[in-house]
């Protein structure tokens, strides 16, 4: 279809429309890449997709798409063996739990339809999505219940924090005037105290720091180096537990690479039909009914960028008893809206999507429309 006719006729806004009705970035790109196709057999596909998807949503209402993102730039080192960070394993388990929503919204229909088949491609493998979910709270926080291992390390960590401040706390109070602040401080990852500059070398222990002026020296007091030191040594031991726990889970996932790639590509998909039948709801359209006769019977059609309160709707054959149709009239008397509609519903009702009119209306399939306008 000539690219010309899409902007002239504005099938580009109903597709910026189309766009809006879809919950994911995945779905909303195959919104805007759809357009009209001239074959029988898919447009008639396409129409039968959006119609038991509009079906489903009155019977039970929308499906949620919130948590389909692009994982497959994640499963490329994953299908080498690499370990995934927390973010990328967060949305594996986010298609995983999306995909488990779309499974149980396809049993609510005990009779199949032209998209049961889509629903039934669906894995979600509910261990991988349990552990994910267990393990990691964000992609900055692993759950301390992620293991037994990485429970006590941190364990071990609170309790030498908490030595590292009654130590502090015991310096604080004897150092007088020596401090510029009764504060604590980190520098380097190390507890700190600020000690003023005439008193630094009275002051026992490590300088790490010092202010901008000099007047102020950021000092680890000598009471707590061994527990500084104890603290930092748990601080890599528990980086190295959650990189065994990362690896555990990504090793989980790895199996399955190509059936989450699958899984991401039925919901995207889904996504696209359900945002064709949310348009459709949006608009009180109908899907028209193709023949291969070339002759179009529209039945009460308003033009779908038109305020469906305001449009007066038009009844409009051709092709039939005649192939040339005359408009005349007097100037804002709807001529120019009506030979739009008739054109933009064939573009529409050849991309799959409902045309705001009453059922049982006609298109035909062209291969090409010209306008002139």
């Amino acid at each position: 279809m000539n690219k010309k006719v899409l902007k002239t006729l504005e099938y580009d806004k109903i597709i910026d429309m189309l766009v809006e009705e879809a919950d994911s970035a995945l779905g909303k790109d195959s919104a805007r890449r759809l357009r009209p196709s001239s074959d029988h057999g898919e447009i008639v596909a396409m129409q039968a997709e959006t119609s038991h998807a509009l079906t489903r949503l009155f019977h039970h209402g929308a499906l949620s798409f919130h948590g389909l993102t692009d994982i497959r730039p994640s499963l490329v080192p994953l299908a080498k063996g690499g370990t995934l960070g927390a973010g990328e394993l967060l949305r594996i388990g986010a298609l995983l739990e999306a995909a488990k929503r779309a499974v149980e919204f396809d049993k609510k229909d005990e009779e199949t339809d032209f998209l049961s088949g889509r629903f039934d491609g669906l894995q979600t493998f509910p261990e991988i999505r349990r552990e994910i979910s267990r393990c990691i709270l964000s992609e900055d926080e692993i759950s301390d219940d992620a293991s037994s291992e990485l429970k006590r390390i941190r364990r071990a960590m609170k309790t030498t924090n908490d030595k590292i401040r009654e130590q502090l706390s015991v310096t604080v109070n004897s150092s007088g005037d020596m401090l510029r602040d009764n504060i604590v401080t980190m520098r380097n990852g190390r507890y700190c105290l600020p000690v003023k500059q005439e008193y630094k070398s009275a002051f026992q222990g490590m300088i790490h720091d010092q202010s901008s002026t000099g007047s102020t020296f950021f000092i680890e007091p000598a009471a707590v180096v061994n527990l500084n030191n104890q603290l930092k040594e748990l601080d890599l031991q528990e980086q190295e537990e959650i990189e065994v726990i990362l690896g555990d889970l990504s090793s989980q996932a790895a199996v399955h690479t190509s059936e989450l790639a699958a899984d991401q590509k039925i919901m995207t998909t889904l996504d696209f039909i359900f945002a064709k039948a949310k348009l459709a709801m949006e608009q009180n359209a109908t899907e028209p009914i193709f023949n291969t006769e070339h002759y179009i019977q529209i039945r009460k059609g308003r033009h779908p960028l038109l305020d469906k309160k305001k449009a007066v709707p038009i009844d409009v054959r051709l092709g039939k008893d005649f192939d040339l149709l005359v408009i005349t009239g007097p100037n804002t008397g709807g001529k120019t809206v009506s030979l739009k509609t008739v054109g933009l519903f064939t573009l529409m009702g050849q991309a799959g999507l409902h045309i705001p009119a009453l059922d049982r209306s006609e298109l035909s399939i062209f291969s090409e429309v010209y306008a002139d306008i």
